[in-house]
């Protein structure tokens, strides 16, 4: 009789080289497309290993090892950001690379040793997926934990800055509406659902799909409290700047291999020029790399083809300039003149074009180029594109560091 436990440990390297490769390829897996075979291929070796044993008659089966190996790897799935459809996927695709190996000894042995091996192979998998989901909704719940945690300790600091200061207050109200309501609604649901004790695997989707929905909304509402919270404290003057002498091609260079990804997804060219900046400025690099980060963003999210162009350039009297160019929506003459006003949203009627947009990073943006005593302007024309231009001093002074604001509009 064949020892399938056997000829599985053998195969194991080449099932799993398969598994990644096939996973890689996969379409359906888009959260695999930027991570490292050694990422991708995580604990599965080991549920191989145990399901080896499963197989094997002349041992006794490891099942501690398959659920520990699938437990880990549902708890790296959810940091990796896997989307539940993501992981059944991944595990239908072991399934038949294990097959696939197995199927010139399969049609060698007898029919019985053919109907146990797809017997205990199918137990096995289904094992590792129901293990390999319990674990990943238990880490999604602890995130969701953390969240509400974030949310409390940020609303309390929101609360003590609304009471000195009630002007923006409405309208921060009408921004937290939409998002706290949806939390509200799928968090009740997902606590129905889970009185009800369904322990199956496939009752677990529609409450894994919930909570990826309450973690989503959750954090789009702090992102807002974030910025609402960054544009207090420079209102409030309690922004500092800690300044040190940095090159700015580092700081760009960071700022474009965050955003990159965000911007092939959507099928742009992201370029820049940066050979005629200046080797050593002095400023705050933090507060900098936010003003590059935003206008980047900005041109990413309104612009569907085409180009964004980043150039930097010396310019005389120790200044240096960065221009941030588009071939997106453009903005009216109009809207340019608000453009940079808290709460503002250009093309405010078109929702489909904002989906996560709050009306505060242009904001955020001119009052940190105010702190870092520059000058920012602002040139569009409507479905023709956007160039953001901001002029810095190489060295900031750290004595007089909130020069005014010149926006100029074209």
């Amino acid at each position: 009789m064949k020892d399938f436990g056997r000829i599985l440990v053998e195969k194991t390297e080449a099932i799993v080289e398969q598994w990644v490769e096939a996973v890689h390829q996969d379409q359906h897996i888009e959260s695999a497309d930027d991570l490292s075979p050694t990422a991708i291929r995580n604990h599965i070796p080991h549920v191989l290993a145990a399901m080896a044993t499963v197989l094997c008659e002349s041992q006794d089966s490891n099942v501690q090892e398959l659920v520990a190996a699938s437990l880990n790897h549902g708890i790296w799935r959810a940091e990796q950001g896997f989307d539940p459809r993501e992981i059944a996927r991944e595990y239908c695709l072991l399934r038949s690379e294990i097959f696939t190996a197995l199927q010139t000894e399969l049609l060698q042995a007898e029919p019985a040793a053919i109907i146990r091996a797809f017997r205990l192979i199918d137990v096995v998998v289904d094992e590792a997926i129901a293990q390999c989901f319990k674990s990943y909704v238990e880490e999604r719940l602890r995130e969701l934990d953390q969240l509400q945690s974030q949310l409390a300790l940020t609303n309390q600091e929101l609360t003590r800055l609304v009471r000195t200061s009630q002007e923006n207050l409405s309208l921060l109200a009408h921004e937290l509406k939409t998002p706290l309501n949806s939390i509200i609604g799928y968090s009740e649901l997902f606590l129905r659902q889970q009185q009800r004790q369904q322990l199956e695997v496939k009752d677990n989707f529609p409450s894994i799909e919930n909570i990826e929905r309450v973690l989503r909304h959750g954090r789009g509402l702090l992102r807002l409290i974030n910025n609402v919270l960054e544009l207090s404290r420079y209102e409030a003057g309690n922004m500092q700047l800690q300044l040190t002498e940095i090159d700015v091609r580092l700081v760009v260079n960071s700022v474009m291999e965050m955003l990159e990804p965000v911007a092939l997804a959507k099928g742009l060219i992201l370029d820049i020029d940066y050979d005629a900046a200046p080797a050593k400025i002095a400023t705050d690099p933090l507060r900098l790399q936010q003003v590059i980060t935003n206008l980047i963003s900005n041109a990413i999210r309104y612009t569907d083809t085409g180009t964004v162009h980043v150039q930097c350039h010396s310019l005389p009297d120790q200044r240096w300039s960065i221009a941030i160019a588009d071939t997106g929506l453009g903005i009216s003459s109009e809207d340019q003149v608000r453009v940079f006003d808290p709460y503002f949203r250009v093309n405010d009627h078109s929702p489909s074009v904002l989906p996560e947009s709050t009306g505060l990073g242009l904001a955020i943006v001119a009052r940190l180029v105010q702190l870092l005593q520059g000058q920012i302007q602002l040139v569009s024309e409507l479905h023709v594109g956007s160039t953001f231009t901001v002029v810095f001093p190489q060295h900031i002074s750290a004595a007089n560091p909130s020069i005014g604001l010149t926006s100029l509009v074209r």
